[in-house]
């Protein structure tokens, strides 16, 4: 979390010693990171949320952690890797799972089904608006529009079931035929 805001911190220096740059070799920066780099010295994170920056230099691909703290998903930690392209904030950044979960709304490659990341997107939502909404899947998972289509399925026939599946995939184990590792945090 400090390494975040000593990152905006660094980011206002650059921009107030000679505008704004991008990261190496000092070349103007692209519409995309002007929008993020706003975008992150917006942020207002949640407790449950952490976001990590592998390379300081590059804004436009970062990690998400979140951490549920209530719901059938309290205790796992989970991760998503965000991939903003060039064409930010006219098209969404690529959000994928990197931990694999027994979820209606996420399938096992990490894909996630998350309305505003596809066909709701409008270039006035941010980076806080995706954050939000993935950690409301973790609170609220929907059946209705799954892509773990069997996921969906048992926890609209026997919430009791998916309550038990989802803490054995937590906990690490198989669920049917598929193997989860431990997530707990």
């Amino acid at each position: 979390m400090i390494k975040l805001f000593s990152l905006k911190q660094q980011k206002k220096d650059e921009e107030s010693a000679g505008g704004t740059r991008a990261g190496v070799g000092g070349k103007k920066a692209s519409a995309a990171q002007l929008r993020i780099q706003k975008d992150i010295n917006e942020l207002n994170l949640p407790k449950t949320c952490e976001i990590v920056f592998p390379d300081q230099d590059d804004l436009l691909n970062f990690k998400l952690i979140i951490s549920p703290d209530e719901g059938f998903y309290k205790g796992g930690k989970f991760v998503f890797s965000f991939k903003v392209g060039q064409g930010y904030p006219h098209d969404p950044p690529k959000v994928k799972c990197e931990t694999m979960v027994y979820h209606p709304n996420i399938d096992l490659e990490g894909n996630v089904c998350l309305n505003i990341l596809r066909e709701d997107w409008k270039p006035v939502l941010t980076i806080n608006s995706i954050i939000y909404g993935l950690q409301y899947l973790f609170l609220e998972p929907n059946p209705e529009d799954p892509l773990n289509k069997e996921a969906a399925e048992v926890l609209q026939t026997n919430r009791r079931l998916f309550e038990q599946n989802v803490q054995r995939s937590l906990r690490g184990g198989y669920v049917g035929a598929t193997y989860f590792e431990r997530c707990l945090k």
